[in-house]
């Protein structure tokens, strides 16, 4: 049995509903709407995010390393796991959506871990028939695996939480935190990673990563959780840990830009004008990212960022919006399976706008509440960008003509 298109159009779709449950809770937010609880929608939208759109989509380009070694995977299995994850992605749609936290969507969400779980191992033991030392990706996917299976220890303990009624501020926050760190710092990041190397080493068979900038990332990627916890009183040690761990992360990704520029002079034409575009938005937001981590071991600093929403809320959008959701939708494109034209290419750019200017208006939002400066209209002008971002996504997807050949039609 092998692995069809009909994997990447669903994840498109339920990309479509993440979008629409954000023009909802922006909807809620700066009108009235009182059919639905608004933390109902954002626990549907982020865990169907997770679930449906970026995990799902990850695995099935993970998978695809393996087109070169068929005979030696169970792809049944494979197939079979995503098929339960999709089903259990929406089940955690519905359930939340209708009932927040319950019973229900307690079993439904350990019942999700779990699949995410089995699918990383398999992965992992799978991963080993790929050669590393020919297939440089394949470390940076391992190092994801690893890192999904330890956030699941964060969203047991939230659970645990939850269903005793053992609430505590300090708990709460750091076993989300820890769960999210690890999704976002640790699986994603690294997936996306493995996904990005393994392009450029299909475009140049000759290309070798320098092995520092892994080991860098790796390293302060468990420390680095702790950024998160800025809030509470860390140890003298453990705090300069974390220092240590920002500064190599931020070394780490100088690093890689410098390769990169290098890589760029003697080979200009890797990437497509769309492709390069796309690839400039996510380093951009990936730049921030790590200046802000840096930034945020500065007390002040931190005490302001955690302390005010909408700063959360804009950091998280710049991870899994303008960095993990362009990179993926990125991917679609890198692998031929949708080939650019001139409405997909403004679809992506006005896409791209609506990112944009959702972090700017997060930002502006976040710097007014540290004087406790309401924005004028800044809510009902996060509901319009939501909607122009969905706009964007609508007009990519019915744009694709997909390919009827090579990874476009049989993707393993």
């Amino acid at each position: 049995m092998i692995y069809r298109i009909n994997w990447l159009k669903i994840s498109l779709f339920n990309l479509l509903i993440v979008s629409l449950l954000g023009i909802l809770m922006r909807y809620k937010i700066a009108f009235e709407f009182p059919l639905l609880d608004q933390k109902h929608v954002q626990l549907a939208h982020s865990n169907f995010a997770f679930a449906a759109w970026i995990s799902q989509t990850l695995f099935v380009f993970i998978i695809n390393s393996f087109r070169e070694t068929w005979l030696r995977i169970n792809q049944k299995r494979y197939d079979l796991i995503l098929f339960l994850n999709l089903i259990s992605a929406y089940s955690l749609l519905i359930s939340f959506i209708t009932s927040g936290y319950s019973i229900v969507s307690i079993i439904l969400s350990i019942g999700n871990l779990l699949i995410s779980c089995i699918m990383a191992i398999f992965l992992l033991v799978d991963l080993q028939k790929l050669n590393s030392r020919t297939n440089h990706a394949t470390i940076w996917y391992k190092s994801g695996l690893w890192f999904l299976l330890l956030s699941a220890f964060g969203y047991l303990g939230l659970v645990y939480i939850v269903a005793s009624k053992t609430f505590t501020a300090n708990g709460y926050l750091g076993t989300s935190f820890f769960y999210l760190h690890f999704q976002y710092n640790g699986w994603f990041f690294f997936a996306c990673a493995g996904l990005f190397i393994s392009y450029l080493q299909s475009k140049l068979p000759d290309f070798t990563f320098n092995s520092l900038i892994y080991k860098l990332v790796v390293i302060s990627c468990v420390p680095a959780y702790f950024l998160s916890t800025l809030w509470a009183k860390l140890p003298v040690w453990l705090f300069w840990t974390v220092v240590i761990a920002a500064s190599l992360q931020v070394l780490a990704w100088l690093l890689f830009l410098l390769d990169l520029k290098k890589l760029l002079r003697s080979n200009k034409n890797i990437f497509s004008p769309l492709l390069q575009s796309l690839y400039v938005f996510v380093a951009i937001a990936l730049s921030i990212k790590f200046l802000l981590q840096l930034a945020s071991t500065f007390p002040e600093v931190s005490k302001l960022a955690f302390g005010f929403r909408p700063i959360v809320v804009a950091y998280l959008h710049l991870m899994l919006l303008a960095f993990v959701t362009v990179f993926v939708l990125s991917q679609y494109i890198s692998n031929k399976i949708v080939i650019p034209n001139n409405r997909i290419s403004w679809s992506i750019y006005l896409f791209l706008c609506g990112v944009f200017l959702n972090e700017v208006v997060l930002m502006i939002q976040g710097i007014a509440s540290f004087s406790y400066i309401s924005v004028p209209y800044a809510n009902e002008s996060l509901f319009i960008i939501s909607i122009l971002i969905f706009i964007g996504l609508g007009f990519f997807i019915s744009s694709i003509k997909w390919k009827k050949s090579g990874f476009g039609n049989v993707i393993l």
